[in-house]
């Protein structure tokens, strides 16, 4: 039985092989993604949703970093950190049923693990950098109980 986390650990491990061997989206999913989730349909699905979000979303996502990635240019970032930044990105925008926080928890494990010692840190100054500027420009959907931040302070 697969978890969440470990499809996020495997489309990062996709989104790393896309990236660096230019191979086509049907071959990433053919080779790293199916059959990894053999017979678990619910989460091949997410995988595959959450792969080509991850592509999709990959200029927004990085207009939104090269806002808040102070004195650094986005291509000098680490390219895990990257990525796991732009995976998060496309959680926050086309995943309404993910909670903003379960999202940010979830990609400073995955830098955690993929990434360098600062990584983890980086990654949550940015998300919650983030988060705030698509909570102010209206452009996070969430929906049903305990998805939506109500408070009024940033960051809780």
């Amino acid at each position: 039985m697969s978890t969440r986390r470990q499809v996020r650990e495997r489309v990062l491990q996709a989104l790393y092989a896309q990236e660096v061997s230019g191979d086509s989206v049907e071959h990433i999913l053919n080779t790293l993604i199916r059959p990894i989730f053999k017979g678990e349909k619910t989460y091949i699905r997410f995988a595959e949703k959450l792969l080509l979000r991850g592509l999709d979303v990959r200029e927004e996502a990085d207009a939104l970093l090269d806002k808040h990635v102070q004195n650094w240019e986005i291509s000098r970032l680490a390219l895990t950190d990257r990525l796991v930044l732009r995976m998060a990105v496309a959680e926050m925008i086309h995943f309404d049923d993910i909670p903003p926080k379960v999202t940010i928890n979830e990609a400073v494990d995955l830098a955690r693990i993929f990434g360098s010692e600062k990584s983890p840190s980086f990654v949550n100054g940015v998300l919650d950098a983030i988060l705030n500027e698509l909570r102010e420009t209206d452009r996070l959907s969430k929906k049903g109980r305990g998805l939506i931040n109500t408070s009024t302070k940033t960051g809780e």
